[in-house]
């Protein structure tokens, strides 16, 4: 079995072949092969061939949302449990300020690096995923994502 390439945050996003670069691009074009025989022949039979392109690509996107909700829970949860564990009980209190996307961006530190970067990020109130996995110095890697 090969060994897993470390985690960093230029290399963390996850792209499924068979998803994202198949299933996405037949997507595609069978909305368009749709829209292009709707036009060509407006009937019920394209209507509905059109409606059902939209539809599957609607799918698609909702399968993919409704799975990183999922994944984001489980994660809130996990760094909930993590972060009593490591913080020291008077800090623990202000674990419920944190948004998901603060506790899903941290999950990438280390246990070492994650007390100081929860007080960082609460009291700079940094929000946005990106940047607070930019200031990740020891990136733990999550290979088990979504």
């Amino acid at each position: 079995m090969g060994q897993k390439v470390p985690q960093t945050y230029e290399n963390h996003t996850r792209i499924v072949p068979v998803y994202h670069l198949v299933a996405f691009p037949i997507l595609v074009v069978n909305l368009a092969w749709s829209v292009y025989q709707l036009w060509r022949d407006p009937s019920v039979a394209t209507i509905i061939s059109t409606l059902v392109a939209v539809a599957l690509l609607i799918l698609f996107f909702c399968a993919r949302t409704f799975a990183l909700t999922v994944q984001d829970r489980v994660i809130r949860l996990e760094m909930r449990l993590r972060l009593e564990r490591l913080l020291p009980r008077e800090q623990q209190a202000r674990i419920d300020k944190l948004s998901i996307d603060q506790l899903v961006a941290l999950r990438f530190a280390s246990d070492e690096e994650l007390p100081g970067l929860f007080r960082k990020v609460l009291e700079e109130n940094v929000g946005a995923r990106k940047h607070i996995k930019q200031m990740i110095k020891t990136w733990t890697g999550d290979y088990l994502r979504v």
